[in-house]
């Protein structure tokens, strides 16, 4: 008999909370069933493994945040570079809000697992490719100066917020990155750096 939904999404916030504290790794079976209150035969009845679970877990991740964070509700008017500020931010608030989500995807996609390195690249690789697409959409909306090649200008700043994300999610401390000084000193550092760009291929 199959589990309800309820109690599915049950299980899954239980096994986020253990994933998110002790990473991937560290997590074994039995904790992961003494958290969820069920027999580790009953857990795995359902998700065959722990991979599996856990890939299930980010599933729900990104679903749950999809739909609190708006962020398939872009209008196509508005300004690349406000957009991309206002991202930050939603993204920020939601993680700070909840601190499990933000260890899970910051050990998925910054720490990633070797044993998971080729399911999550499959699994959401399209979904990144569809958030370079959205903004790429509205970059087409930036008057640029005569003889600036719209492509490599659009490659540039993506390779710079790609710098950047890495920097926020891969060298702080859980603390730090949560902690809301911090991010603005982050978004000054990193908008100083867009506007160099901005201000040189815009008209």
């Amino acid at each position: 008999m199959p589990l309800q939904l309820y109690e599915k999404e049950q299980i899954l916030d239980a096994c986020l909370a253990v994933f998110a504290r002790y990473g991937y790794a560290n997590t074994s079976t039995a904790m992961l069933a003494e958290a969820a209150g069920i027999s580790k035969a009953l857990i795995f009845h359902h998700f065959k493994s722990k991979k599996e679970l856990y890939l299930s877990v980010l599933d729900r991740c990104f679903e749950k945040g999809s739909i609190e964070m708006g962020f398939g509700e872009v209008p196509e008017h508005q300004d690349f570079f406000e957009a991309k500020e206002k991202f930050s931010i939603i993204k920020f608030d939601y993680y700070r809000k909840n601190s499990d989500v933000y260890k899970l995807v910051k050990e998925a996609f910054y720490a990633t697992p070797n044993e998971l390195k080729r399911e999550i690249a499959e699994k959401y690789g399209k979904l990144i490719a569809d958030k370079d697409k959205m903004l790429k959409r509205l970059f087409q909306n930036v008057p640029l100066r005569e003889g600036v090649d719209r492509e490599q200008a659009f490659e540039l700043i993506m390779l710079t917020l790609d710098y950047f994300e890495n920097k926020y999610f891969g060298e702080l401390t859980d603390e730090k990155a949560l902690d809301e000084t911090y991010l603005q000193s982050f978004l000054d550092e990193r908008n100083s750096f867009l506007n160099m760009i901005r201000y040189g291929i815009e008209k």
